[in-house]
């Protein structure tokens, strides 16, 4: 990559996402916020009518539809996945292509400032790893795929690029400190690409502290499939801290404690993130890795 000539700002890919929505918005109203002199920025409020009713989707999770053998069936039809082929269309065009996609998204789980890589590229290695050089409380979470064909996100449309996930915010309302910190990230990345096309990239140490997904862990439920136990007290709110074996976990609705069973320390994330209930999905585990860039 030798210059950066068009950035995607996107926004609502989920509907009741306010933070990363009303960032784009603003954008889109006030567009010198984003100008730069050394490329264009475009934004996308990616999931119009999720976000007109505040939900997170319509029919279908809209950052779940972007699987290449999906976006390429025509049978296809519900009101996202035509929705994740208009955005192929306007973000990945040839003639419109975009170099850079930066998708704005919030949680309900205490995450703070995470930038999610989908790839191991080395520029959004870099890039993650001046995020947090500057800014130390911004963590880097890697979920990787095995082929680009295996990814479902809205960042797979192109190889540069991230996503910022904040929180904790409740679903269908905008919380001021960390809309601000979203939009101060957001500026930062901005400033990058520019220092990147005009070879003024600064240089900073070059390790970086990520953690790299190794799986999810559903609620303990009953043989009908209902929940049966909820976060542990000890556990709650505590995304990226250490969880070692004996930890506590969850806790039945009988005050049953369940402890972390597995035979070494991880740090779970997205923990009691309220759009995961649906997918089963009670945390996210993950190693904590120091990589040379």
């Amino acid at each position: 990559m030798n210059q950066i000539n068009r950035v995607a700002i996107v926004g609502g890919t989920h509907g009741n996402e306010f933070t990363g929505a009303y960032l784009v918005k603003k954008f889109s109203q006030f567009p010198d916020l984003i100008a730069k002199l050394s490329f264009e920025t475009v934004t996308l409020l990616a999931n119009p009518k999720a976000f007109a009713v505040g939900r997170r989707y319509i029919e279908k999770d809209l950052n779940r539809c972007f699987l290449k053998q999906e976006l390429q069936d025509p049978t296809l039809e519900s009101y996202e996945e035509l929705q994740a082929k208009s955005i192929q269309n306007t973000l990945a065009a040839s003639a419109k292509k975009v170099d850079f996609i930066l998708d704005l998204h919030s949680s309900t789980a205490n995450m703070g400032l995470t930038i999610i890589l989908v790839n191991n590229h080395p520029f959004n290695l870099k890039l993650a790893a001046y995020l947090n050089y500057i800014n130390p409380l911004v963590r880097v979470y890697r979920c990787s795929f095995q082929s680009v064909e295996e990814n479902p996100f809205l960042n797979v449309l192109c190889e540069l690029g991230f996503a910022i996930e904040v929180g904790p915010v409740a679903q269908g309302i905008l919380k001021s400190t960390l809309f601000q910190q979203t939009e101060k990230l957001v500026h930062e990345v901005l400033d990058y690409l520019e220092r990147f096309n005009k070879d003024e990239i600064p240089s900073i140490n070059e390790t970086l502290v990520m953690y790299q997904h190794l799986s999810v862990v559903d609620y303990p439920k009953q043989e009908d499939g209902t929940i049966w136990a909820m976060i542990h007290p000890q556990l709650q709110d505590r995304d990226y801290q250490a969880l070692n074996p004996g930890d506590p976990i969850f806790l039945t609705f009988n005050d049953e404690t369940i402890v972390y069973q597995g035979e070494s320390t991880i740090w779970p994330i997205f923990i009691n993130e309220a759009a995961y209930y649906e997918k089963g999905i009670a945390m996210c585990l993950t190693q904590k890795l120091q990589i040379n860039l």
